[in-house]
Parts: structure tokens; sequence; C-alpha cells
């Protein structure tokens, strides 16, 4: 007691050093500025304000809705994922930066005030749908810089724990927890095209037209190749008949049945006489018409089995694709780098926290979590040297965005002093050179 305010702490081990605190003048996060710089280059932010409304009706408000916007957003790039956060945050000078317009520098909004933003403001059924619309905008915004030559869609879905009397929660079996069950689309760059929270013991497949409809919709007059996986929960005649009618390439894995057996049923004998060189992988195809099927469709089948079981491991696929067996079942392998950016979703953000009381507030939290996961992402794929492009979203939490830096002001600007270690100068100065490439010049 009585010890100043300001007063340095000292350690045992080493009486020569002192611990002092300077929050207003230093930060932990000064990585964010990279991001920021990509929002802008884009022009990222300012789409909120096509799809969002302030229903605030005072004059005196002090923070806009972008600007809280971007404090929801980067803060839960920066791996601070609760609106409590912001107690500290508001003082913090590389999130005031990133988060203020550059005329205005006083504190970001603190956590009552980022409360009802995100409870009662993005909550309203017009603003939800727009924020649920905001993830598309800027995939569509980054495709105007860098053209795609074809499109592929993930469908997925995964599992967010709830505790206590969430709304909506309930138990899945399949997962066997109390939970949501939320629904992802992704396209081949790993951008997530779209989100849907749903309630927890929802099948695999619920509610999956308000996801997939909505997207093929913004890609549908794009003369480009297109193509849909998904695994045996989205196996049903009506996604197969929007996909055909939409002139989607697609591969949907099948569950197997006796009659599907049947049809391979010379695969399933144990090859004789072939040398433990590995596993042995046979293909076939053929066509089956299931009873809730209005045509038949191509399946594929693999079987492989192994010297050490003995059954054999079959798969089945359905596809209007006629690419080889062996083509058919790679691609649909390859869906499996979706369930590793749930996975990124999930370990850098910690997407899977939704602990608002509120269905509708849960449903705000995972939008804006999707928001700040494509920012990320954007990032990674768009603005990263060769030498670090392999990095992981979470790696680039710890190594980017967690940058020490001093903040010094001067008279007529402010200096990030920023520490040397995971990323050097050179390393930054390559990533904004890639983010200015991506600004398009103003028509004269």
């Amino acid at each position: 007691m009585g010890e100043g305010r300001k007063e340095a702490l000292r350690v045992e081990f080493d009486r020569s050093l002192k611990v002092e605190f300077h929050g207003a003048n230093i930060t932990s996060d000064a990585g964010l500025l990279a991001y920021r710089e990509l929002d802008a280059a884009l022009g990222l932010s300012e789409l909120a304000a096509e799809v969002l409304e302030d229903s605030r009706t005072g004059h005196n408000t002090r923070h806009t809705l972008i600007a809280q916007l971007r404090q929801s957003v980067y803060s839960r790039l920066a791996g601070y994922e609760d609106t409590n956060d912001a107690e500290q945050l508001c003082n913090d000078p590389a999130m005031r930066h990133v988060v203020r317009e550059p005329a205005n520098q006083g504190k970001a909004a603190s956590t009552s005030q980022m409360g009802r933003f995100e409870t009662a403001v993005l909550t309203r059924c017009e603003n939800l749908r727009g924020l649920m619309e905001l993830s598309g905008r800027w995939i569509d915004r980054v495709s105007t810089r860098t053209p795609a030559s074809k499109l592929i869609l993930d469908l997925d879905s995964s599992v967010s724990p709830t505790h206590g009397h969430q709304e909506g929660s309930a138990f899945n079996g399949h997962f066997g927890c109390t939970c949501y069950h939320p629904l992802f689309c992704f396209n081949q760059h790993g951008d997530l095209e779209r989100a849907l929270l749903r309630k927890g013991n929802v099948h695999t497949a619920e509610d999956w037209n308000s996801v997939l409809e909505p997207v093929m919709a913004r890609y549908r007059n794009r003369a480009i190749p297109k193509f849909f996986r998904g695994d045996a929960g989205f196996a049903a005649p009506e996604i197969y008949r929007l996909l055909e009618s939409e002139g989607y390439g697609y591969a949907i894995r099948l569950k197997g049945n006796p009659i599907l057996e049947r049809k391979i049923e010379h695969l399933l004998h144990r090859p004789m006489g072939r040398e433990n060189t590995g596993p042995d992988v046979r293909y076939q195809d053929f066509e089956y018409k299931a009873a809730s099927w209005s045509k038949p469709r191509r399946v594929v089948a693999k079987v492989t089995w192994f010297a050490d079981r003995l059954f054999p491991a079959v798969g089945f696929i359905v596809t209007n694709l006629n690419w080889a067996p062996r083509g058919v079942t790679h691609f649909y392998n390859l869906r499996g780098t979706a369930e590793q950016w749930i996975k990124e979703g999930k370990y850098a953000l910690n997407w899977t926290r939704l602990s608002c009381h509120g269905f509708a507030a849960n449903q705000v939290r995972l939008q804006l979590f999707a928001l700040a996961y494509n920012l990320g992402n954007f990032l990674r794929r768009l603005a990263l040297p060769r030498s670090i492009s392999h990095w992981s979203m979470r790696t680039l939490q710890t190594k980017l965005i967690k940058i020490g830096a001093k903040v010094v002001k001067h008279a007529r600007y402010t200096c990030f002093q920023m520490a040397e270690v995971a990323i050097t100068r050179k390393l930054f100065a390559a990533i904004l050179r890639r983010i200015h490439r991506l600004i398009q010049p103003v028509p004269v």
C-alpha cells in the first residue's frame, strides 16, 4: 500500500532488473497494422456500410459503426474472443489505430459499448442478414483484384460445445456433447464463403440451402468451371438436382449399402499372390439409382485391401464428373482441406467460443469470427512472401500479429518501434509491398 502507481516492480532473482508498465505506449499486437493495411487496400470495412444500419439516434456517438465492427473483427483476429477484453484493449495503441478513423485517435470502444454493439445493434434482423452476407462481399471484392479461374465449394459441419442453458443448444449423439452444430462453406482458397449457426441436434445437412444457395447465386453469372464436394451427410437428391441445374460438377460420398456392394462384389474377394508391397487399391464405376432418386447417377467405388486387415476399406462417391475413377476419388479426398480450415478457425481464433445466452447473439459472434478468419486468410494467401507462405493462421497470430512495439508520438506522426524477432523489417516490408499491389488506381 502507498506504492506509487508508476513505481517500477522488482524481481528477486536479479535485483538489477526493474519492471514497468506503460500500457498506453506499448502494444503486443503491432502486427495488426499489416492487416489494417490490407483492409484499407481492398476497402473491406467500408463494405459494411452497404449492409449494416446504425440504430443509434443520438448525435454524440463517439464510435462509428465501422469502427466498432473493426474492433470486433481485429480483436478476434488477435485472439481476444470476448468483449470483456475490450476493457483493456480500448487503451491499446495498436487497437486504437487500427479501428479508429485517422482524424480521431481517442480510445477504442469499451466493454459496455462493444457489448451493446454485438448484442443489440448487430442482432437486429436486417443487420444480422447483412452481417451474414458480408463475408461473401469481402470475397467478391478480393476476386476483383485476383480473379479465380475456377470455383470449388466444400460444405461441412462442425461442433461448438455449449455450457449452461444457452438458447438452441442440445445434445448431439454424433459429437457426444451438448453443443451448437454450425455449417460452413469454403472455396478452394480457404475463404469462408458463408457460415450458419444451427441448433445442436440438427442433421448434418439441415438448412443446407440457406448456406449453399446464396453462395451459388453470387457466382451464377461467372463463366468459370464450378465444382462441389461434400461428405455422406450431404448425399441428398435435392442437393444433386440443384447442383446439376446450376452446372456444377460434384463428388459426394455415399454410405455403403448391400445394393452398392453387390455392384462391386468381384472386388470384395482378397486378391491372391500379391507381394506385401503396400495396399492393393482397385476402382470401379457404375450406374446406380436409389429409390429416392429421379434418375440413375454415376457412382465411383474404391476398394483398398491392406495386408494386415481381414476386410477391405470400401468407399462410394456419387458424381456427375466424367473423369477416371481414380481422378474422381482424388478430387473428393481433397475436401479434407475444409476440415483443416475449420480446425484453424477453432485453434487460432477459438470460434467455438459462442458464450452468449441468446441464439441470435451467438449467430452474430459466429459471423464476426468468420470475418476475422477471412481477413487472416486473405493476408496469408495474398500478401505473404514465399518463404513464409506455408505458415498457419495460428503461426501468423503468434509471430506476426503478436509483435511487441513501443509507440512514440511526434508532432506530425506516430512511430511504432517494433521488435525484430520472428518478423524482420525486410519481411514486414515485403508484406506491405504485396498489399500495395492490390490497391486499384484512382480513375483519372
